[in-house]
């Protein structure tokens, strides 16, 4: 089987084979997708009815990508004398420039074939392998082939043009060309897709634009992030890599006025997403925090207003997920947008603080004031579902809810130590340090923005009391841990999981505690030395390639590296970045969703998980946290504290140009000299100076 070659902008992709050929079945997530809708399912080159065999792929752009074929396959070619060229580039719709080239001395007659088609499968149709309910239709418009399908309301069209014209009919585009000797024949061919509204009305969903216009926006986004200064190649690879991946994930909501928000991930995710969408915002606030800006407004905008069982909604509840196609529009499962989950709506709360600490936006904290208290209140209230105290989740949904609410969402990855499953309602840990950090954060912005004190000290108390309950209820004694969850009877769910780092980052572990809960992320059980295990080697359920219950996730990794820097484990950080940053490495600086989680010293490389999405975004989001961990960068009123203790051998780092409410500063450290282990880094501190900003503030 080929490999697959992946373009995308926002939540628009096209996924082919290595010819730039799209053949999809029913459950294959090939061909052009958008807004939730596959548009193309078929795209298939021929020259006299010959299949073409892949020279080289050239990988331009995240949104455009250069084929070069040639006739025949295997090693020897049947007509070397022939080469093509398919450069496709993808906005909304995508534009395919091809160029057939004759590089032998006599002139060539050729017939050039483009077989098309549409299946118009919904992404859960593809997901779920269900069949289409509506109509299929095809139909040859003058200078255009159209494919169209209708179900009701629902009408969605495929419209396929080229220049110069085709010979066209309701499968595809045949050119009868000639080409001069040590010449060239091109055509440029557009697949835009339509939505076809009441009475008829055509909205073409976005049209092939100018690659140099992308080109110039990519420019201007990179040039508005910090630079990155490093004596370490690897690293400046993963960072840029990182900072394109997030460019080519934004998404802009049609509520959103063009701003954009990051997209959860590819194949299956390019949407908006509460939890995925918030924890990505986090990550990339001190390089380009205008996602967290759009980020908050849009999940506002769909904020919980009612009780609806369906969707899993309560007023003030942070969406999980929306979608736009066919299913969704039929309610056939109940992403319009879909509740369920429960720790958006604390984390909510967090961004927005985090966000106003870095950017000084004052606006943005009383514009969403009303959406802030809101999402406090379903913590408080509507969360727990036992009426003690803990966030809780239990779906309403039976047929096609979520029954893991948490982001440990798969079926299997909440067990007790015996490996049996717990039943519901769940609480698990991380929901209630998520709501305990929000309870504190939303007493700042209390007390010094909304100016209601009152409400500030309700918040404290009730954060004090969390706390203390949280740590007479959930601690496992015999093992120096926290649970996983507690059970609906209030037993605990007593695995060892990653979750524990979460409990850092959020501030709930009392100091007494947090070396025994460092001592086990670094531990042979949890920690791989590529990064921390989501469930610990010896348990039950472990599987180092099971979704949740062994692999390594980079976005877990990143926010519990975050978390043992709030208690002073500097090294412990080091040690994590180190490996997550060498694992980088080896995927080409594109971190994947997940990866195996072998023992280091068992695998030369990390392991690759088989259907992780990439790029996903809090997996691209990973290493801009892991650097601002590293550098130990953190807002103090209006200036930014730095801190550094960086792995060895990653040399000096410089990051320039780091935006904020002090403008714009600049922030370096220096790792020890390199020294191998196992090939790569090795985590020791080093040592941090503070430098003056451009502007002439100081960091």
């Amino acid at each position: 089987m080929s490999e697959q070659v992946r373009i995308l902008n926002g939540n628009t992709f096209v996924v082919s084979d290595e010819r730039g050929d799209i053949e999809a079945s029913r459950t294959d997530p090939t061909g052009l997708f958008a807004w939730d809708t596959r548009f193309l399912s078929t795209w298939v080159l021929t020259v006299d009815g010959e299949r073409l065999g892949t020279l080289s792929v050239d990988d331009l752009q995240y949104f455009e990508t250069r084929f070069f074929l040639a006739p025949g396959g295997g090693t020897v070619y049947i007509d070397a004398k022939l080469s093509v060229m398919r450069q496709r580039t993808v906005t909304e719709g995508f534009r395919e420039r091809l160029a057939v080239l004759n590089h032998g001395e006599q002139a060539v007659e050729l017939t050039v074939r483009m077989e098309a088609g549409s299946d118009f499968s919904d992404l859960f149709d593809v997901k779920n392998d269900e069949g289409k309910k509506g109509e299929l239709y095809r139909s040859v418009e003058r200078d255009r082939l159209v494919f169209g399908y209708r179900r009701d309301t629902f009408h969605r069209a495929t419209e396929i043009t080229s220049e110069p014209r085709g010979q066209l009919d309701e499968q595809g585009l045949t050119f009868k060309i000639r080409v001069e000797p040590q010449s060239h024949w091109t055509c440029e061919l557009n697949v835009t897709p339509i939505l076809i509204g009441r009475g008829g009305k055509r909205t073409r969903l976005g049209g092939p634009k100018a690659a140099e216009d992308m080109g110039e926006d990519l420019d201007r986004w990179l040039e508005g992030a910090p630079t990155l200064e490093c004596e370490w190649g690897p690293l400046r690879q993963t960072y840029r890599r990182s900072l394109i991946d997030l460019a080519a994930l934004r998404f802009s909501p049609l509520t959103s006025g063009g701003r954009s928000l990051p997209a959860a991930g590819l194949p299956w995710f390019m949407t908006m997403f509460g939890r995925d969408s918030i924890f990505t915002s986090l990550q990339s606030l001190p390089f380009v925090p205008e996602l967290a800006a759009t980020t908050l407004r849009e999940l506002a905008a769909r904020q919980g207003s009612r009780f609806d069982d369906f969707r899993d909604e309560d007023p003030g509840r942070i969406l999980h997920e929306i979608r736009y196609g066919e299913s969704a529009a039929f309610l056939d499962q109940p992403h319009s947008p879909y509740y369920g989950n429960a720790d958006a709506t604390a984390l909510f709360v967090v961004l927005l603080d985090e966000y106003e600490r870095w950017t000084g936006d004052k606006a943005l904290v009383r514009e969403l004031e009303v959406e802030a208290r809101a999402a406090l209140r379903w913590v408080d209230e509507y969360a727990d579902l036992l009426g003690n105290g803990y966030v809780w989740y239990q779906r309403r949904n039976e047929k096609s809810g979520l029954e893991n609410q948490c982001w440990k969402d798969s079926w299997d990855s909440i067990s007790y130590r015996d490996g049996s499953l717990p039943g519901f309602p769940r609480a698990t840990c991380e929901l209630q340090g998520y709501a305990y950090d929000a309870r504190m954060r939303g007493a700042r912005l209390a007390r010094l923005i909304w100016k209601d004190p009152d409400y500030a000290n309700m918040l404290e108390k009730q954060a004090a009391d969390l706390k203390r309950r949280f740590n007479k209820d959930y601690w496992v004694a015999d093992g120096e841990y926290y649970a996983l969850a507690l059970d609906a009877e209030g037993k605990q769910v007593d695995v060892l999981t990653s979750n524990i780092g979460h409990l850092l980052w959020s501030g709930i572990v009392p100091a007494s505690r947090a070396r025994a809960i460092a001592r086990h992320l670094m531990g042979p059980r949890l920690f791989s030395g590529w990064g921390v295990r989501t469930l610990a080697l010896g348990e039950k359920r472990y599987n180092p390639i099971g979704y949740h219950v062994g692999t390594v996730w980079p976005f877990d990794c990143s926010f519990i590296a975050w978390g043992l820097r709030r208690y002073g484990f500097k090294k412990e950080a080091a040690q994590i970045a180190a490996g997550i940053l060498d694992a980088a490495e080896y995927f080409d600086g594109r971190l994947p969703e997940a990866f195996g989680g072998y023992p280091r010293e068992a695998t030369k490389y990390p392991v690759q998980y088989p259907t992780a999405c990439s790029p996903q975004a809090w997996s691209t989001g990973a290493p801009l946290l892991l650097l601002r961990t590293m550098l130990g960068l953190q807002p103090l009123e209006d200036s930014l504290v730095v801190d550094a203790a960086l792995p060895a051998g990653i040399g000096q780092i410089e990051l320039l140009g780091i935006p904020g409410r002090w403008g714009r500063v600049d922030a370096f450290g220096r790792g020890l000299l390199r020294t191998e282990r196992q090939g790569r880094m090795r985590p020791e501190l080093g040592t941090a100076v503070k430098r003056r900003a451009r502007a002439g503030a100081s960091a």
